[in-house]
Protein backbone atom coordinates (compact mmCIF):
# COMPACT_ATOMS: atom_id res chain seq x y z
CA UNK A 1 0.00 0.00 0.00
CA UNK A 2 1.44 3.38 -0.97
CA UNK A 3 1.95 6.07 1.73
CA UNK A 4 -0.97 8.21 0.54
CA UNK A 5 -3.49 5.34 0.58
CA UNK A 6 -2.11 4.19 3.93
CA UNK A 7 -2.51 7.62 5.49
CA UNK A 8 -6.00 8.13 4.09
CA UNK A 9 -7.06 4.76 5.51
CA UNK A 10 -5.57 5.76 8.85
CA UNK A 11 -7.46 9.06 8.81
CA UNK A 12 -10.69 7.13 8.14
CA UNK A 13 -10.46 5.96 11.75
CA UNK A 14 -10.65 9.61 12.83
CA UNK A 15 -13.95 10.13 10.96
CA UNK A 16 -16.24 8.99 13.84
CA UNK A 17 -14.76 11.80 15.95
CA UNK A 18 -14.73 14.41 13.20
CA UNK A 19 -16.50 17.07 15.27
CA UNK A 20 -13.88 17.02 17.99
CA UNK A 21 -11.18 16.68 15.33
CA UNK A 22 -12.51 19.72 13.44
CA UNK A 23 -12.58 21.63 16.74
CA UNK A 24 -8.94 20.70 17.32
CA UNK A 25 -8.00 21.75 13.77
CA UNK A 26 -9.93 25.03 14.17
CA UNK A 27 -8.09 25.77 17.41
CA UNK A 28 -4.86 24.88 15.61
CA UNK A 29 -5.66 27.31 12.80
CA UNK A 30 -6.32 30.08 15.31
CA UNK A 31 -3.02 29.26 17.02
CA UNK A 32 -1.22 29.34 13.66
CA UNK A 33 -2.70 32.73 12.79
CA UNK A 34 -1.34 34.23 16.00
CA UNK A 35 2.22 33.53 14.80
CA UNK A 36 2.32 36.18 12.06
CA UNK A 37 0.16 38.44 14.23
CA UNK A 38 3.08 38.92 16.64
CA UNK A 39 5.53 40.54 14.18
CA UNK A 40 2.61 42.39 12.62
CA UNK A 41 1.94 44.07 15.99
CA UNK A 42 5.59 44.96 16.48
CA UNK A 43 5.62 47.39 13.55
CA UNK A 44 2.89 49.72 14.89
CA UNK A 45 4.11 49.15 18.45
CA UNK A 46 7.63 50.45 17.68
CA UNK A 47 6.83 53.00 14.99
CA UNK A 48 3.65 54.32 16.59
CA UNK A 49 4.51 54.11 20.27
CA UNK A 50 8.26 54.79 20.41
CA UNK A 51 9.07 56.73 17.22
CA UNK A 52 5.88 58.72 16.51
CA UNK A 53 4.69 58.78 20.17
CA UNK A 54 1.09 58.22 19.07
CA UNK A 55 -1.05 58.28 22.31
CA UNK A 56 -3.61 55.89 20.84
CA UNK A 57 -0.97 53.34 19.85
CA UNK A 58 0.68 53.62 23.26
CA UNK A 59 -2.57 52.42 24.87
CA UNK A 60 -3.83 49.96 22.24
CA UNK A 61 -0.65 48.02 21.45
CA UNK A 62 0.01 46.59 24.97
CA UNK A 63 -3.68 45.61 25.21
CA UNK A 64 -3.47 43.93 21.80
CA UNK A 65 -0.37 41.96 22.87
CA UNK A 66 -2.11 40.73 26.04
CA UNK A 67 -5.21 39.69 24.08
CA UNK A 68 -3.02 37.98 21.48
CA UNK A 69 -1.32 35.80 24.07
CA UNK A 70 -4.65 35.06 25.80
CA UNK A 71 -6.02 33.81 22.47
CA UNK A 72 -2.85 31.78 21.91
CA UNK A 73 -3.24 30.15 25.33
CA UNK A 74 -6.89 29.21 24.80
CA UNK A 75 -6.18 27.92 21.28
CA UNK A 76 -3.25 25.82 22.56
CA UNK A 77 -5.36 24.20 25.29
CA UNK A 78 -8.26 23.53 22.93
CA UNK A 79 -6.02 22.08 20.24
CA UNK A 80 -3.97 19.81 22.50
CA UNK A 81 -6.82 18.50 24.66
CA UNK A 82 -9.16 17.84 21.74
CA UNK A 83 -6.45 16.17 19.66
CA UNK A 84 -5.28 14.01 22.57
CA UNK A 85 -8.88 12.89 23.09
CA UNK A 86 -9.21 11.94 19.42
CA UNK A 87 -5.81 10.20 19.40
CA UNK A 88 -6.69 8.00 22.37
CA UNK A 89 -10.08 7.19 20.86
CA UNK A 90 -8.37 6.07 17.64
CA UNK A 91 -5.89 3.91 19.57
CA UNK A 92 -8.71 2.33 21.59
CA UNK A 93 -10.75 1.63 18.45
CA UNK A 94 -7.78 0.09 16.63
CA UNK A 95 -6.93 -2.12 19.60
CA UNK A 96 -10.54 -3.26 19.90
CA UNK A 97 -10.73 -4.00 16.18
CA UNK A 98 -7.46 -5.94 16.32
CA UNK A 99 -8.67 -7.95 19.31
CA UNK A 100 -11.97 -8.68 17.57
CA UNK A 101 -10.02 -9.79 14.52
CA UNK A 102 -7.80 -12.06 16.64
CA UNK A 103 -10.93 -13.73 18.03
CA UNK A 104 -12.18 -14.44 14.51
CA UNK A 105 -8.96 -15.71 12.89
CA UNK A 106 -8.56 -19.39 12.02
CA UNK A 107 -6.18 -21.73 13.83
CA UNK A 108 -3.82 -21.66 10.83
CA UNK A 109 -3.03 -18.00 11.57
CA UNK A 110 -1.85 -18.83 15.09
CA UNK A 111 0.13 -21.78 13.77
CA UNK A 112 2.03 -19.45 11.40
CA UNK A 113 2.56 -16.43 13.68
CA UNK A 114 4.49 -16.24 16.94
CA UNK A 115 2.36 -15.09 19.87
CA UNK A 116 4.86 -12.41 20.91
CA UNK A 117 4.85 -10.85 17.44
CA UNK A 118 1.05 -10.67 17.43
CA UNK A 119 0.99 -9.14 20.93
CA UNK A 120 3.56 -6.55 19.84
CA UNK A 121 1.23 -5.38 17.06
CA UNK A 122 -1.54 -4.67 19.57
CA UNK A 123 0.70 -3.06 22.20
CA UNK A 124 3.63 -1.40 20.41
CA UNK A 125 2.55 -0.77 16.82
CA UNK A 126 -0.74 0.91 17.77
CA UNK A 127 1.10 3.45 19.93
CA UNK A 128 3.24 4.44 16.94
CA UNK A 129 0.11 5.13 14.91
CA UNK A 130 -1.22 7.74 17.36
CA UNK A 131 1.24 10.43 16.37
CA UNK A 132 0.83 9.83 12.63
CA UNK A 133 -2.97 9.82 12.79
CA UNK A 134 -3.46 13.05 14.71
CA UNK A 135 -0.47 14.92 16.12
CA UNK A 136 1.48 14.96 12.86
CA UNK A 137 -1.55 16.45 11.14
CA UNK A 138 -1.86 19.15 13.80
CA UNK A 139 1.80 20.08 13.44
CA UNK A 140 1.51 20.06 9.65
CA UNK A 141 -1.57 22.33 9.66
CA UNK A 142 -0.42 24.66 12.43
CA UNK A 143 3.16 25.14 11.32
CA UNK A 144 2.42 25.23 7.59
CA UNK A 145 -0.14 27.99 8.18
CA UNK A 146 2.24 29.78 10.55
CA UNK A 147 5.08 29.71 8.02
CA UNK A 148 2.71 30.78 5.23
CA UNK A 149 1.45 33.69 7.31
CA UNK A 150 4.95 34.75 8.33
CA UNK A 151 6.20 34.56 4.75
CA UNK A 152 3.19 36.55 3.56
CA UNK A 153 4.05 39.26 6.08
CA UNK A 154 7.69 39.18 4.99
CA UNK A 155 6.52 39.53 1.36
CA UNK A 156 4.39 42.48 2.35
CA UNK A 157 7.32 44.19 4.02
CA UNK A 158 9.90 43.40 1.30
CA UNK A 159 9.05 40.98 -1.50
CA UNK A 160 12.54 40.93 -2.94
CA UNK A 161 14.00 39.55 0.26
CA UNK A 162 11.13 37.08 0.67
CA UNK A 163 11.91 35.48 -2.70
CA UNK A 164 15.24 34.33 -1.32
CA UNK A 165 13.38 32.17 1.25
CA UNK A 166 11.79 30.14 -1.53
CA UNK A 167 15.14 29.37 -3.16
CA UNK A 168 15.81 26.47 -0.75
CA UNK A 169 12.34 24.88 -1.08
CA UNK A 170 13.23 22.34 -3.84
CA UNK A 171 16.35 21.22 -1.97
CA UNK A 172 14.38 20.74 1.27
CA UNK A 173 11.68 18.72 -0.54
CA UNK A 174 14.32 16.44 -2.10
CA UNK A 175 16.01 15.79 1.28
CA UNK A 176 12.71 15.04 3.01
CA UNK A 177 11.72 12.55 0.30
CA UNK A 178 15.11 10.82 0.44
CA UNK A 179 15.14 10.45 4.21
CA UNK A 180 11.45 9.37 4.34
CA UNK A 181 12.20 6.16 2.48
CA UNK A 182 15.04 5.25 4.82
CA UNK A 183 13.03 6.07 7.95
CA UNK A 184 10.12 3.87 6.81
CA UNK A 185 12.46 0.97 6.03
CA UNK A 186 14.19 1.23 9.42
CA UNK A 187 10.81 1.57 11.19
CA UNK A 188 9.68 -1.74 9.67
CA UNK A 189 12.87 -3.31 11.03
CA UNK A 190 12.28 -1.89 14.53
CA UNK A 191 8.70 -3.22 14.62
CA UNK A 192 9.81 -6.67 13.51
CA UNK A 193 12.52 -6.81 16.17
CA UNK A 194 10.13 -5.54 18.86
CA UNK A 195 7.79 -8.39 17.97
CA UNK A 196 10.69 -10.85 18.20
CA UNK A 197 11.72 -9.39 21.57
CA UNK A 198 8.18 -9.80 22.92
CA UNK A 199 8.15 -13.38 21.65
CA UNK A 200 11.44 -14.27 23.38
CA UNK A 201 10.30 -12.58 26.58
CA UNK A 202 7.02 -14.51 26.55
CA UNK A 203 8.81 -17.83 26.02
CA UNK A 204 11.30 -17.15 28.82
CA UNK A 205 8.53 -16.20 31.27
CA UNK A 206 6.18 -19.06 30.39
CA UNK A 207 9.00 -21.60 30.32
CA UNK A 208 10.87 -20.27 33.35
CA UNK A 209 10.98 -23.66 35.09
CA UNK A 210 12.38 -25.43 32.03
CA UNK A 211 14.93 -22.63 31.61
CA UNK A 212 16.14 -23.04 35.19
CA UNK A 213 16.10 -26.82 35.33
CA UNK A 214 18.00 -27.23 32.06
CA UNK A 215 20.38 -24.33 32.66
CA UNK A 216 19.05 -22.30 29.74
CA UNK A 217 19.73 -18.90 31.31
CA UNK A 218 22.77 -18.13 29.17
CA UNK A 219 21.01 -19.26 25.99
CA UNK A 220 17.93 -17.14 26.71
CA UNK A 221 20.09 -14.21 27.83
CA UNK A 222 22.02 -14.40 24.56
CA UNK A 223 18.83 -14.52 22.47
CA UNK A 224 17.30 -11.57 24.30
CA UNK A 225 20.43 -9.43 24.18
CA UNK A 226 20.96 -10.05 20.48
CA UNK A 227 17.49 -8.83 19.64
CA UNK A 228 17.64 -5.84 22.04
CA UNK A 229 20.98 -4.87 20.54
CA UNK A 230 19.44 -5.07 17.07
CA UNK A 231 16.61 -2.78 18.23
CA UNK A 232 19.23 -0.36 19.60
CA UNK A 233 21.15 -0.35 16.31
CA UNK A 234 18.04 0.28 14.26
CA UNK A 235 16.89 3.11 16.54
CA UNK A 236 20.32 4.73 16.35
CA UNK A 237 20.14 4.53 12.55
CA UNK A 238 16.72 6.17 12.71
CA UNK A 239 17.98 8.98 14.94
CA UNK A 240 21.03 9.56 12.72
CA UNK A 241 18.92 9.75 9.56
CA UNK A 242 16.28 11.97 11.15
CA UNK A 243 18.67 14.37 12.90
CA UNK A 244 21.03 14.66 9.93
CA UNK A 245 18.05 15.64 7.79
CA UNK A 246 16.86 18.20 10.35
CA UNK A 247 20.28 19.77 10.92
CA UNK A 248 21.09 20.09 7.21
CA UNK A 249 17.74 21.76 6.54
CA UNK A 250 18.13 24.08 9.53
CA UNK A 251 21.66 25.12 8.55
CA UNK A 252 20.42 25.89 5.03
CA UNK A 253 17.50 27.86 6.47
CA UNK A 254 19.69 29.86 8.86
CA UNK A 255 22.24 30.60 6.12
CA UNK A 256 19.41 31.84 3.90
CA UNK A 257 17.99 33.98 6.71
CA UNK A 258 21.42 35.41 7.50
CA UNK A 259 21.84 36.40 3.88
CA UNK A 260 18.38 37.99 3.98
CA UNK A 261 19.35 39.90 7.13
CA UNK A 262 22.48 41.21 5.43
CA UNK A 263 20.48 42.44 2.45
CA UNK A 264 17.77 43.88 4.70
CA UNK A 265 20.33 46.05 6.43
CA UNK A 266 21.00 47.71 3.05
CA UNK A 267 17.31 48.52 2.53
CA UNK A 268 15.44 51.65 3.65
CA UNK A 269 13.25 50.26 6.43
CA UNK A 270 11.74 51.93 9.47
CA UNK A 271 12.68 50.67 12.93
CA UNK A 272 9.30 48.96 13.26
CA UNK A 273 9.58 47.36 9.79
CA UNK A 274 13.13 46.19 10.45
CA UNK A 275 12.28 44.58 13.83
CA UNK A 276 9.02 43.16 12.48
CA UNK A 277 10.82 41.69 9.45
CA UNK A 278 13.47 39.90 11.50
CA UNK A 279 11.04 38.80 14.19
CA UNK A 280 9.00 37.13 11.44
CA UNK A 281 12.18 35.60 10.04
CA UNK A 282 13.18 34.31 13.49
CA UNK A 283 9.69 32.96 14.20
CA UNK A 284 9.86 30.85 11.05
CA UNK A 285 12.66 28.74 12.54
CA UNK A 286 10.57 26.99 15.25
CA UNK A 287 7.71 25.82 12.99
CA UNK A 288 10.27 24.94 10.31
CA UNK A 289 12.12 22.76 12.83
CA UNK A 290 8.90 21.03 13.88
CA UNK A 291 7.91 20.41 10.27
CA UNK A 292 11.28 18.84 9.47
CA UNK A 293 11.02 16.72 12.63
CA UNK A 294 7.58 15.27 11.87
CA UNK A 295 9.01 13.05 9.16
CA UNK A 296 10.37 10.51 11.66
CA UNK A 297 7.12 9.95 13.65
CA UNK A 298 5.16 10.05 10.41
CA UNK A 299 7.21 7.25 8.85
CA UNK A 300 7.12 5.28 12.12
CA UNK A 301 3.35 5.65 12.17
CA UNK A 302 2.92 4.65 8.53
CA UNK A 303 5.10 1.57 9.01
CA UNK A 304 3.06 0.66 12.11
CA UNK A 305 -0.20 1.31 10.26
CA UNK A 306 0.91 -1.04 7.51
CA UNK A 307 1.56 -3.74 10.12
CA UNK A 308 -1.82 -3.13 11.80
CA UNK A 309 -3.81 -3.11 8.56
CA UNK A 310 -2.06 -6.29 7.45
CA UNK A 311 -3.48 -7.95 10.56
CA UNK A 312 -6.93 -6.40 10.13
CA UNK A 313 -6.97 -7.58 6.50
CA UNK A 314 -6.23 -11.19 7.44
CA UNK A 315 -9.16 -13.34 6.27
CA UNK A 316 -11.41 -14.30 9.16
CA UNK A 317 -12.54 -17.85 9.77
CA UNK A 318 -14.89 -18.97 7.02
CA UNK A 319 -18.47 -19.29 8.22
CA UNK A 320 -20.77 -19.82 5.23
CA UNK A 321 -23.02 -22.33 7.01
CA UNK A 322 -26.79 -21.90 7.06
CA UNK A 323 -28.05 -25.39 7.94
CA UNK A 324 -28.70 -26.48 11.52
CA UNK A 325 -28.95 -30.23 12.30
CA UNK A 326 -32.29 -31.26 13.71
CA UNK A 327 -32.12 -32.82 17.17
CA UNK A 328 -28.88 -33.50 18.96
CA UNK A 329 -28.09 -37.13 18.28
CA UNK A 330 -24.39 -36.65 17.64
CA UNK A 331 -23.84 -39.05 14.73
CA UNK A 332 -20.56 -38.19 12.99
CA UNK A 333 -19.30 -39.42 9.60
CA UNK A 334 -15.88 -38.88 8.03
CA UNK A 335 -16.07 -39.56 4.30
CA UNK A 336 -12.74 -39.66 2.42
CA UNK A 337 -11.30 -36.88 4.59
CA UNK A 338 -7.82 -35.61 3.74
CA UNK A 339 -5.89 -32.78 5.41
CA UNK A 340 -2.43 -31.42 4.69
CA UNK A 341 -0.86 -28.68 6.81
CA UNK A 342 0.81 -25.80 4.94
CA UNK A 343 4.47 -26.33 3.94
CA UNK A 344 4.31 -30.09 4.53
CA UNK A 345 4.59 -32.85 1.96
CA UNK A 346 2.97 -35.70 3.86
CA UNK A 347 -0.76 -35.37 4.63
CA UNK A 348 -1.72 -35.19 8.30
CA UNK A 349 -4.83 -37.24 7.45
CA UNK A 350 -5.43 -39.28 4.30
CA UNK A 351 -8.63 -40.95 3.08
CA UNK A 352 -10.29 -41.13 6.49
CA UNK A 353 -13.58 -43.05 6.37
CA UNK A 354 -15.17 -43.40 9.79
CA UNK A 355 -18.72 -43.59 11.08
CA UNK A 356 -19.33 -42.78 14.75
CA UNK A 357 -22.82 -43.66 15.92
CA UNK A 358 -24.75 -41.34 18.21
CA UNK A 359 -23.85 -42.11 21.82
CA UNK A 360 -20.87 -44.26 20.87
CA UNK A 361 -17.57 -44.01 22.76
CA UNK A 362 -14.63 -44.04 20.34
CA UNK A 363 -10.99 -44.23 21.43
CA UNK A 364 -8.34 -42.93 19.02
CA UNK A 365 -5.02 -44.71 19.43
CA UNK A 366 -1.75 -44.50 17.56
CA UNK A 367 1.89 -43.46 17.73
CA UNK A 368 2.83 -39.82 18.26
CA UNK A 369 2.10 -37.79 15.12
CA UNK A 370 -0.32 -40.34 13.72
CA UNK A 371 -3.15 -37.79 13.36
CA UNK A 372 -5.26 -38.43 16.48
CA UNK A 373 -5.47 -34.80 17.64
CA UNK A 374 -5.82 -33.57 14.06
CA UNK A 375 -8.83 -35.81 13.56
CA UNK A 376 -10.43 -34.51 16.76
CA UNK A 377 -9.70 -30.88 15.76
CA UNK A 378 -11.72 -31.32 12.59
CA UNK A 379 -14.97 -31.78 14.49
CA UNK A 380 -15.23 -28.12 15.67
CA UNK A 381 -13.68 -27.11 12.31
CA UNK A 382 -10.51 -25.65 13.79
CA UNK A 383 -9.15 -26.85 10.46
CA UNK A 384 -11.08 -27.55 7.28
CA UNK A 385 -10.37 -30.73 5.33
CA UNK A 386 -8.70 -30.38 1.94
CA UNK A 387 -10.75 -33.27 0.59
CA UNK A 388 -13.79 -35.31 1.53
CA UNK A 389 -16.43 -34.19 3.99
CA UNK A 390 -17.59 -34.57 7.59
CA UNK A 391 -21.24 -34.74 8.56
CA UNK A 392 -23.05 -34.28 11.86
CA UNK A 393 -26.47 -35.92 12.03
CA UNK A 394 -26.46 -36.01 8.22
CA UNK A 395 -25.54 -32.35 7.69
CA UNK A 396 -22.16 -31.41 6.20
CA UNK A 397 -20.11 -29.52 8.80
CA UNK A 398 -19.22 -26.95 6.13
CA UNK A 399 -22.91 -26.05 5.94
CA UNK A 400 -23.44 -25.58 9.69
CA UNK A 401 -22.86 -22.10 11.20
CA UNK A 402 -19.71 -22.28 13.35
CA UNK A 403 -21.53 -20.97 16.43
CA UNK A 404 -24.16 -23.71 16.17
CA UNK A 405 -21.57 -26.40 15.42
CA UNK A 406 -19.34 -25.52 18.35
CA UNK A 407 -22.28 -25.42 20.73
CA UNK A 408 -22.60 -29.12 20.02
CA UNK A 409 -18.97 -29.93 20.85
CA UNK A 410 -17.25 -29.87 24.26
CA UNK A 411 -13.47 -30.12 24.27
CA UNK A 412 -10.90 -30.98 26.92
CA UNK A 413 -7.41 -30.82 25.43
CA UNK A 414 -4.07 -31.98 26.77
CA UNK A 415 -3.01 -28.32 27.00
CA UNK A 416 -5.36 -27.03 29.70
CA UNK A 417 -6.35 -23.39 29.25
CA UNK A 418 -7.53 -21.51 32.31
CA UNK A 419 -8.12 -17.77 32.44
CA UNK A 420 -6.93 -15.32 35.08
CA UNK A 421 -10.32 -15.28 36.80
CA UNK A 422 -12.20 -17.17 39.51
CA UNK A 423 -12.77 -20.91 39.67
CA UNK A 424 -16.45 -20.42 38.90
CA UNK A 425 -15.76 -18.17 35.89
CA UNK A 426 -13.41 -20.82 34.48
CA UNK A 427 -16.01 -23.58 34.80
CA UNK A 428 -19.01 -21.50 33.66
CA UNK A 429 -17.04 -19.89 30.84
CA UNK A 430 -18.38 -17.94 27.87
CA UNK A 431 -22.03 -18.63 27.04
CA UNK A 432 -22.34 -20.65 30.25
CA UNK A 433 -21.60 -17.67 32.53
CA UNK A 434 -25.28 -17.32 33.41
CA UNK A 435 -25.65 -20.93 34.59
CA UNK A 436 -27.02 -21.35 38.14
CA UNK A 437 -24.55 -22.07 40.94
CA UNK A 438 -26.12 -25.47 41.56
CA UNK A 439 -25.37 -26.60 37.98
CA UNK A 440 -21.78 -25.36 38.27
CA UNK A 441 -21.28 -27.26 41.54
CA UNK A 442 -22.79 -30.42 40.03
CA UNK A 443 -20.34 -30.24 37.11
CA UNK A 444 -17.44 -29.70 39.53
CA UNK A 445 -18.58 -32.64 41.63
CA UNK A 446 -18.86 -34.88 38.57
CA UNK A 447 -15.28 -33.93 37.63
CA UNK A 448 -14.08 -34.76 41.16
CA UNK A 449 -13.17 -31.10 41.66
CA UNK A 450 -15.71 -29.90 44.22
CA UNK A 451 -13.80 -31.21 47.21
CA UNK A 452 -10.59 -29.30 46.51
CA UNK A 453 -12.58 -26.21 45.40
CA UNK A 454 -14.27 -26.03 48.81
CA UNK A 455 -10.87 -26.13 50.47
CA UNK A 456 -9.70 -23.04 48.56
CA UNK A 457 -9.71 -19.71 50.48
CA UNK A 458 -12.73 -18.29 48.65
CA UNK A 459 -14.20 -21.47 47.24
CA UNK A 460 -15.71 -20.94 43.80
CA UNK A 461 -14.70 -17.25 43.90
CA UNK A 462 -10.98 -18.01 44.36
CA UNK A 463 -8.80 -16.49 41.60
CA UNK A 464 -6.77 -19.20 39.85
CA UNK A 465 -3.98 -16.93 38.52
CA UNK A 466 -2.63 -16.73 34.99
CA UNK A 467 -3.46 -20.06 33.29
CA UNK A 468 -4.28 -21.56 36.69
CA UNK A 469 -0.78 -21.10 38.10
CA UNK A 470 -2.11 -21.34 41.69
CA UNK A 471 -3.49 -24.83 41.10
CA UNK A 472 -1.80 -28.18 40.63
CA UNK A 473 -1.78 -29.89 37.23
CA UNK A 474 -4.48 -32.33 38.26
CA UNK A 475 -6.67 -29.57 39.69
CA UNK A 476 -6.38 -27.56 36.50
CA UNK A 477 -7.30 -30.60 34.44
CA UNK A 478 -10.36 -31.28 36.56
CA UNK A 479 -11.61 -27.71 36.13
CA UNK A 480 -11.30 -28.11 32.36
CA UNK A 481 -13.29 -31.37 32.57
CA UNK A 482 -15.93 -29.67 34.75
CA UNK A 483 -16.25 -26.98 32.08
CA UNK A 484 -16.89 -29.63 29.42
CA UNK A 485 -19.38 -31.43 31.65
CA UNK A 486 -21.30 -28.20 32.32
CA UNK A 487 -21.61 -27.52 28.61
CA UNK A 488 -23.57 -30.79 28.24
CA UNK A 489 -22.89 -30.94 24.49
CA UNK A 490 -23.92 -33.98 22.39
CA UNK A 491 -20.28 -34.53 21.35
CA UNK A 492 -17.44 -34.72 23.84
CA UNK A 493 -13.81 -34.71 22.72
CA UNK A 494 -11.26 -35.75 25.35
CA UNK A 495 -7.71 -35.18 24.09
CA UNK A 496 -5.40 -36.72 26.72
CA UNK A 497 -7.96 -35.41 29.20
CA UNK A 498 -6.86 -37.52 32.16
CA UNK A 499 -3.12 -37.23 31.54
CA UNK A 500 -2.47 -35.04 34.60
CA UNK A 501 -4.60 -36.96 37.09
CA UNK A 502 -3.48 -39.49 39.64
CA UNK A 503 -4.97 -42.99 39.49
CA UNK A 504 -7.58 -42.33 42.19
CA UNK A 505 -8.79 -39.10 40.56
CA UNK A 506 -8.87 -40.75 37.15
CA UNK A 507 -11.11 -43.49 38.50
CA UNK A 508 -13.53 -40.87 39.78
CA UNK A 509 -13.45 -39.11 36.41
CA UNK A 510 -14.05 -42.37 34.55
CA UNK A 511 -17.13 -42.99 36.69
CA UNK A 512 -18.42 -39.51 35.81
CA UNK A 513 -17.67 -40.10 32.15
CA UNK A 514 -19.64 -43.36 32.18
CA UNK A 515 -22.70 -41.37 33.23
CA UNK A 516 -21.86 -38.55 30.81
CA UNK A 517 -21.55 -40.91 27.83
CA UNK A 518 -25.20 -41.93 27.93
CA UNK A 519 -26.86 -40.43 24.85
CA UNK A 520 -23.66 -38.60 23.96
CA UNK A 521 -20.94 -39.23 21.37
CA UNK A 522 -17.53 -39.38 23.05
CA UNK A 523 -14.18 -39.34 21.29
CA UNK A 524 -11.24 -40.05 23.56
CA UNK A 525 -7.55 -39.72 22.80
CA UNK A 526 -5.68 -41.36 25.65
CA UNK A 527 -2.56 -43.31 26.52
CA UNK A 528 -3.90 -44.98 29.66
CA UNK A 529 -5.02 -48.57 29.16
CA UNK A 530 -8.09 -48.28 31.38
CA UNK A 531 -9.49 -45.50 29.19
CA UNK A 532 -8.89 -47.40 25.96
CA UNK A 533 -10.30 -50.74 27.15
CA UNK A 534 -13.69 -49.29 28.11
CA UNK A 535 -14.31 -47.72 24.69
CA UNK A 536 -17.09 -49.17 22.52
CA UNK A 537 -14.72 -49.12 19.59
CA UNK A 538 -11.03 -48.39 19.10
CA UNK A 539 -9.71 -46.65 15.97
CA UNK A 540 -5.99 -47.07 15.34
CA UNK A 541 -4.20 -44.45 13.24
CA UNK A 542 -0.73 -44.49 11.74
CA UNK A 543 0.76 -41.75 9.56
CA UNK A 544 -2.61 -40.12 9.07
CA UNK A 545 -4.47 -43.26 8.02
CA UNK A 546 -6.84 -45.61 9.81
CA UNK A 547 -5.09 -48.97 9.92
CA UNK A 548 -7.31 -50.88 12.38
CA UNK A 549 -10.78 -50.61 13.88
CA UNK A 550 -12.48 -52.85 16.42
CA UNK A 551 -13.01 -53.65 20.06
CA UNK A 552 -10.13 -54.15 22.46
CA UNK A 553 -10.38 -57.93 22.25
CA UNK A 554 -10.71 -57.97 18.45
CA UNK A 555 -7.64 -55.81 17.95
CA UNK A 556 -5.53 -57.84 20.38
CA UNK A 557 -6.51 -60.97 18.48
CA UNK A 558 -5.53 -59.35 15.17
CA UNK A 559 -1.99 -58.94 16.53
CA UNK A 560 -1.42 -55.73 14.57
CA UNK A 561 -0.25 -52.23 15.48
CA UNK A 562 -2.72 -51.91 18.35
CA UNK A 563 -1.49 -55.15 19.94
CA UNK A 564 2.10 -53.93 19.75
CA UNK A 565 1.20 -50.54 21.27
CA UNK A 566 -0.84 -52.26 23.98
CA UNK A 567 1.98 -54.64 24.89
CA UNK A 568 4.45 -51.71 25.00
CA UNK A 569 2.19 -49.82 27.41
CA UNK A 570 1.76 -52.90 29.56
CA UNK A 571 5.54 -53.14 29.86
CA UNK A 572 5.70 -49.39 30.73
CA UNK A 573 3.06 -49.86 33.42
CA UNK A 574 4.84 -52.92 34.82
CA UNK A 575 8.25 -51.22 34.72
Amino acid sequence: MNPRSLYLRLLAHVRPYRRTFVLAIAATVVLALTEPAMPMLLKPLLDGSFVEKDPQMIVLMPIALVLLFAVRGLATIGSQVAMEWVANKVVTDLRNQMFDKLLSLPSSFYDANATGVVISKVTYDVEQVTTAATKVLVIAVRDSLAITGLLAWIFYLNWRLALIAFAITPVVAFLVRLVSRRLRRVSHGVQGQMGEMTHILEEAINGNRVVRVFGGQEYERGRFRRVTDKVRQLKVKMVVASNSNVQVIQVMAVATLAFMAYLAAQQKLTVGEFVSFFTAVALILSPLKRLTNINEPLQKGLAAAESIFRLLDEPSEQDPGRSVPEGGGGEVRFEGVTLRYPDTEEPALADIDLEIRAGEHIALVGPSGSGKSTLANLLPLFYRPDGGRITLDGVDLAGIPLRELRRRVALVSQEVVLFNDTVRANIAYGEMSGMPDQAVEQAAAAANALEFIRQLPQGMQTPVGANGVRLSGGQRQRLAIARALLKDAPILVMDEATSALDTESEKAIQQALETLKAGRTTITIAHRLSTIEKADRIVVLDRGRIVETGSHEELLAANGLYARLYQARLRESAG
